[in-house]
């Protein structure tokens, strides 16, 4: 059998116009999650740490990495029930229910496709997963969210979207009247040696041009996922900024006793891209 080697860092900041942060993260291997919150304090803040908790629990129980969409969608309508429990409490003490809680979810876990080890991403909103090999990045999750519609009817071009005046408009999230099917997407692990989750309060500051040159320049997860949020604020610091980055450092031949029987390069043994 196969065993994988990651290594991760994570970083988040409130940015310089928020006073709370609403984002959450979780890096517990071979799970990981960034969280956006939305309702302001003790309403987004409370959403996005209940997905980190609830993602959390599903690493610590484990999961059968064949079947691991089936352990997502469980550990998301828990999250979801528990947010709209949580509405209901906002909602006996007066909280307006335009600022309910809810949040957005962009995860990877680390899976099996036909017996190989792969990434599972899984989005639902407008955080985003990113696959870096190669020095190439390429967002593999598509945005759940009005401007992101508006590009795909031709009505807008993608570089109008960050600067569109309802960009901060969800169609899927978590929350109350926000609900809706997550978007998921097996990725081969040679195809995606590096992986960037991230709030939109990092990609909503930095195109995808600076955020391929930070993960370029490098090496090492911690600093690049510290220097991404760096540079989020650095740009304007408009939201709060998360970055999760993980990398695929080994893939190794293990016997049933976990003895290691032999290690090769991810290209060669599975067969991803040049």
């Amino acid at each position: 059998m196969r065993q994988v080697g990651l290594q991760h860092g994570a970083a988040t900041d409130v940015g310089r116009v928020r006073t709370v942060n609403e984002d959450a993260h979780l890096a517990a291997p071979p799970v990981y999650v960034v969280a956006d919150g939305m309702g302001g304090h003790e309403g987004g803040d409370v959403a996005s740490a209940i997905v980190a908790e609830e993602f959390g629990l599903l690493a610590d129980r484990g999961y059968e990495p064949s079947t691991a969409v089936d352990a997502v969608r469980e550990t998301l309508a828990a999250c979801q029930r528990r947010i709209l429990e949580y509405a209901v409490q906002q909602q006996h003490h007066g909280v307006d229910r335009r600022r309910s809680a809810g949040t957005t979810v962009v995860a990877a876990l680390l899976v099996e496709e036909a017996g190989t080890p792969a990434w599972l991403l899984v989005n639902l909103g407008d955080s985003r997963a990113y696959r870096f090999t190669g020095g190439v990045l390429e967002q593999v999750s598509t945005d759940h969210s009005l401007v992101q519609e508006l590009v795909d009817a031709g009505q807008i071009t993608r570089e109008e979207m960050a600067t569109h005046p309802e960009r901060n408009v969800i169609t899927r999230a978590l929350g109350e009247g926000l609900a809706g099917d997550a978007d998921y997407f097996v990725v081969p692990l040679a195809d995606a040696e590096r992986v960037l989750l991230c709030s939109d309060g990092v990609n909503g500051m930095l195109d995808d041009e600076a955020i391929g040159a930070v993960l370029a320049e490098t090496s090492d997860p911690r600093d690049a996922a510290d220097r991404l949020v760096a540079a989020a604020v650095a740009a304007g610091g408009e939201d709060n900024a998360t970055a999760v980055v993980v990398d695929v450092v080994a893939v190794r031949e293990v016997d049933d006793a976990g003895a290691v029987r032999g290690e090769a390069d991810l290209a060669a043994r599975l067969g991803g891209r040049s």
